[in-house]
């Protein structure tokens, strides 16, 4: 059976800012009046939020692709049991920054595992547990990681382990999120990123919109 709550997954390559554009979707559904779980991976539980640091540390140094993807998939099997699949059955709409396809665009993609054993992990995880929308910011990746590498300045951060990678690792990481979008075109949706923030909010919503309106539509009625 259907849940009876909705699953939202943004995603992108570092820089397109996913954080602030989360935000506004976060405080837009709460004003309608949406009981909504936000979340982020990696992370969104205690232990997945242990993990995260491995896997963003820099100090963590060359994490073979394969350890790396079995620790996304470790805090993520944690972060379903533990928010995603209760904030759903609920009935709340989950609003996570990132999900499944990060795996599927930075370890299959980006690291060059290809499609197969991130699948295999995410059958045995994920399951039928999957978003009802993905909402994919896309950039150009220079402009991305100039971005990113902005931000952790004027934090005065060292960049993470993902963000200090070369431009063609972003690149091949977009082009994942790109293959995603392709092959699921119904549930994946690029939105652009190099448009003023007020705009790609304005289509963020309008997808979220749509999505809420066929969610309605699909559960049974009581009664």
């Amino acid at each position: 059976m259907k849940h009876p709550g909705l699953f939202i997954t943004l995603e992108g390559i570092d820089g397109t800012g996913k954080s602030t554009q989360i935000r506004g979707l976060v405080r837009y559904l709460r004003e309608c009046r949406h009981r909504v779980c936000v979340t982020r991976e990696p992370g969104g539980t205690p232990a997945g939020e242990r993990i995260r640091g491995i896997l963003l540390a820099t100090s963590t140094g060359k994490l073979a692709p394969l350890a790396e993807l079995a620790l996304m998939y470790a805090a993520r099997a944690q972060h379903l049991a533990e928010v995603v699949r209760p904030a759903l059955a609920r009935g709340e709409i989950v609003v996570s920054d990132r999900y499944n396809d990060a795996s599927m665009a930075y370890q299959g993609y980006g690291r060059g595992l290809g499609t197969a054993d991130v699948r295999a992990f995410d059958r045995l995880v994920c399951g039928r547990t999957q978003p009802d929308l993905t909402i994919i910011l896309d950039l150009d990746p220079g402009r991305a990681l100039a971005r990113a590498q902005g931000r952790e300045t004027r934090r005065k951060s060292r960049r993470g382990r993902f963000e200090a990678q070369s431009l063609e690792f972003h690149q091949r990481v977009r082009a994942g999120y790109l293959a995603i979008a392709r092959s699921a075109p119904g549930r994946a949706k690029v939105v652009r990123a190099d448009q003023p923030v007020g705009e790609v909010q304005t289509a963020i919503r309008k997808l979220v919109d749509e999505c809420l309106a066929r969610h309605m539509k699909s559960i049974p009625k009581r009664g």
